[in-house]
């Protein structure tokens, strides 16, 4: 390996415990034992390429006993696509830990393969890692994945890490990640990686199954045609409906934040895209709704506090809206598929907060994604060509919006702080 290189994330997952409905069918459920005897195949979508040697992270985080992961393989996708069993059978290299096929992985730990040689790849490649157990692991004890994968993978009984493609009745598809939770390449020192905290609209609630059309996908599609930022990897390390102050689909930001930000390797900026849920599921009183807002506002410097301990740079975003139409009256949310957030003492708070981010000079940068989605004629509502449906959620003319809207020149200017 050449000198003057360092490794750096490329890709990552936030790991989740997996819910009853998260995990696979019979006959890769068999009693509570998951996954015993199978082989699962996952596809990710890299961001940053460049060097020859990758190195990945697999994850044990929410498992109380042991996970042995018998062999694995990693291989380019078949024809680059997304969500696909088949890969390119010539690229297979098989995975190894401490020399070993075999890891065993304790309860809440995690484990970073060897490096494997995979050639020079280009950037925005998509690998595909198979992985075989053959002891499986109790559902008791707890299963770790990431359930937003908007990715399909594959179970299919037997060792089948080498096979071309799984074919058959047997072949189960799910559209979750199990275990995988990052992905190291040996990089130039120049290179680095934005890490990205959020929630479901960083996750990709509203994108394309296998379409790899998040808004940091598409803002890492302008980070390569912009040779100042072209060295720079973008993950995420969002879940859906998580929280800054509180569990919820995951542990909460201040919880996390150690795990799934500053232990990675070659973070030099962080991007807090988050706050939405802790606001829209606090009880709709004032007195809980300024509880809220001045908890969140100590979270956030708290976070930035952490983040600037460890050498790293921060920019956050300002919360998008989630208010009805001018007029809509909605008697069952639910039943209409719309938010139940909205609230006329949620949105002061939510103004509070936003202005609060803009102007208290804690972040290197704000980037203003609350002006950039919503309605010119109502600041509490999204404009209607970026609404979902639901109010909330952006949908994909907005995810273009918002990697559009994040300036590329803040990774070359100097760090007095400013809002965009």
């Amino acid at each position: 390996m050449a000198a003057k290189q360092h490794w750096i994330h490329t890709w990552a997952a936030m790991p989740l415990l997996a819910e009853p409905d998260k995990l696979p069918s019979k006959p890769f459920d068999q009693e509570s034992l998951i996954f015993r005897g199978t082989t699962i195949r996952q596809s990710v979508k890299i961001t940053l390429g460049l060097a020859r040697y990758f190195r990945f992270r697999f994850s044990n985080a929410f498992g109380t006993d042991d996970l042995t992961i018998t062999e694995t393989t990693v291989a380019l996708a078949k024809n680059g696509v997304s969500g696909s069993s088949a890969i390119e059978l010539p690229t297979l290299r098989k995975v190894t830990f401490n020399g070993e096929s075999t890891t065993t992985i304790s309860g809440g730990a995690l484990t970073i393969s060897d490096a494997v040689d995979l050639g020079p790849l280009p950037a925005g490649i998509v690998l595909t890692i198979s992985m075989f157990l053959e002891y499986g692991q109790s559902s008791q004890t707890g299963i770790t994945c990431h359930p937003g994968s908007r990715t399909s993978s594959f179970c299919v009984l037997g060792n089948r890490v080498a096979d071309a493609d799984f074919t058959g009745d047997s072949v189960e598809e799910i559209e979750h990640w199990y275990y995988i939770s990052g992905i190291e390449t040996l990089a130039p020192q120049n290179a680095g990686t934005l890490a990205i905290i959020g929630d479901s609209i960083t996750d990709g609630r509203c994108s394309t199954t296998n379409g790899n059309d998040r808004w940091p996908n598409l803002l890492f599609s302008r980070f390569q045609s912009y040779q100042p930022t072209a060295s720079i990897a973008i993950i995420s390390q969002a879940a859906g409906g998580n929280r800054i102050l509180t569990d919820g689909i995951g542990p909460n930001v201040l919880s996390r934040l150690d795990r799934d930000i500053l232990s990675l390797r070659g973070v030099r900026q962080v991007f807090l895209f988050e706050g939405v849920n802790d606001i829209g599921t606090a009880d709709t009183d004032e007195e809980s709704q300024k509880v809220i807002g001045d908890r969140l506002i100590a979270g956030y410097k708290q976070i930035a506090t952490r983040v600037h301990a460890c050498g790293i740079r921060i920019f956050a975003a300002t919360i998008t809206p989630f208010g009805r139409r001018e007029g809509e009256v909605i008697d069952d949310p639910e039943e209409a598929g719309v938010t139940q957030y909205s609230h006329p003492e949620r949105e002061i708070t939510r103004q509070r907060v936003n202005d609060w981010i803009r102007n208290s000079g804690t972040f290197d940068r704000v980037i203003d994604f609350d002006q950039v989605l919503r309605d010119d004629h109502l600041a509490s509502v999204l404009a209607e060509r970026f609404d979902s449906g639901d109010r909330l959620h952006p949908n994909l003319e907005a995810f273009h919006a918002l990697a559009n809207a994040f300036p590329l020149g803040i990774f070359t200017t100097d760090f007095a702080n400013w809002v965009l």
